[in-house]
């Protein structure tokens, strides 16, 4: 089940809203990335309090462990990770690519050891829209081969891209048919292949919107390609998706890249950046960057953003007045200098909440039909330093 309005434009940018079996999300969203059904070091109620719409569980992981009987014994990934807004869940397909020489793909699916304990598995279109069904997610993505930028330093040729497309291709094809054999309630996106080649890019579109998915993603970045090239296919290929379906670009990015894609016409984002650059004490601001580590911290009684509403730099207020949180970049150095688990889970709050926040800020400004000045207003502040 799936509906997607458009409520305003502006260029290429779109404002949007998608109405999923959990509930709707108001487009252009970033998605959190919660790998084993948890945003790590984030709790649930966190995430509802910076009004995290919809955020992202992992197929191959939650495959490894818990394992299926577990999920199934609580009828799907909502009440066993106590999420009740929407999720979305990819298909496996990127964590295959990471096992590099691990696995072995054919025409049928992508044979490998787990990880885990070794065991000898088989990931086909068919298993990965399996495992998805069980565990409801809203949003299913299609089982894909994920295109690498290169391989051993070896980069990815013309031919091997439009090889691996075609395979994604007939794949999708695949997902469709088991996806409505299983009687799937939620719905299915394809995914755009075709690496750093526009014209394979433009076949695979093609392809996929002949097949009619209810939503579509860019696939293939983020692959460790060059900025310049991934900025390339991110302006050749979501404005050519069909205008009244949602445009899903995977696993980017940045601030400015995030920007940069409402600007080129996505309507979703996800990337682990957040989380990561938290656990590593590198904060985003609405002023630029921030790595907390640096000695230069140690004394500072600011918080990390002035401008900042969460619970890392503004605190709490309970009913009775009191304020809790709210804490100085001197203690936050402190904590992460002594290895405090406190540091990575203040960081992640803080670094989420200002990705959510964000795209509050662009949905506004295209409701206000201000995108634009938006835009080179956020270029200004994130240029001006902390």
């Amino acid at each position: 089940m799936l509906t997607f309005d458009i409520l305003a434009t502006e260029g290429l940018a779109r404002r949007g809203r998608l109405t999923l079996n959990h509930g709707v999300v108001q487009t252009p969203i970033f998605m959190p990335v919660g790998t084993y059904g948890t945003v790590k070091g984030v709790t649930p109620r966190s995430l509802e309090e910076m009004n995290a719409q919809i955020i992202l569980g992992n197929t191959f992981h939650l495959w490894m462990r818990p394992g299926l009987d577990v999920i199934a014994q609580f009828k799907g990934l909502h009440r066993f990770e106590q999420w009740n807004r929407p999720i979305l869940t990819d298909s496996g397909g990127f964590q295959v690519w990471s096992l590099g020489e691990m696995r072995k793909i054919s025409e049928e699916g992508v044979k490998f050891a787990s990880p885990v304990n070794g065991d000898k598995l088989f990931l086909t279109p068919e298993v990965s829209m399996e495992i998805q069904t069980l565990l409801n997610s809203d949003i299913v993505m299609q089982f894909d081969e994920c295109t690498p930028y290169e391989t051993k330093g070896h980069i990815t040729t013309e031919a091997e891209a439009r090889f691996s497309m075609e395979l994604s291709l007939r794949w999708a094809k695949r997902c469709q048919h088991e996806f409505a054999r299983l009687q799937n309630p939620n719905a299915l996106f394809g995914i755009v292949q075709g690496g750093m080649f526009e014209h394979l890019r433009e076949a695979s579109l093609s392809a996929l919107v002949d097949m009619d998915f209810p939503g579509y993603a860019v696939g293939g970045v983020s692959v460790g390609e060059p900025k310049e090239d991934m900025l390339r296919i991110m302006a050749h290929t979501p404005h050519r998706l069909p205008a009244h379906k949602p445009r899903y670009l995977m696993g980017v990015g940045t601030p400015e890249d995030l920007v940069d894609g409402v600007a080129q016409g996505v309507d979703m984002f996800d990337c682990v950046m957040p989380t990561r650059n938290a656990r590593n004490g590198h904060l985003f601001t609405r002023f630029g960057d921030l790595k907390i580590r640096n000695a230069r911290h140690r004394n500072d009684e600011r918080p990390l953003d002035e401008t900042c509403t969460c619970y890392a730099c503004k605190g709490h207020t309970a009913a009775d007045g009191t304020v809790t949180g709210g804490f100085s970049r001197a203690y936050l150095h402190h904590l992460e200098r002594c290895g405090e688990m406190l540091a990575p889970m203040l960081a992640s709050i803080h670094n989420l909440h200002y990705y959510l926040q964000l795209m509050q800020e662009v949905r506004d400004a295209l409701d206000a039909g201000r995108f634009a000045a938006f835009a080179q207003q956020f270029r200004q502040d994130r240029g001006r330093g902390v």
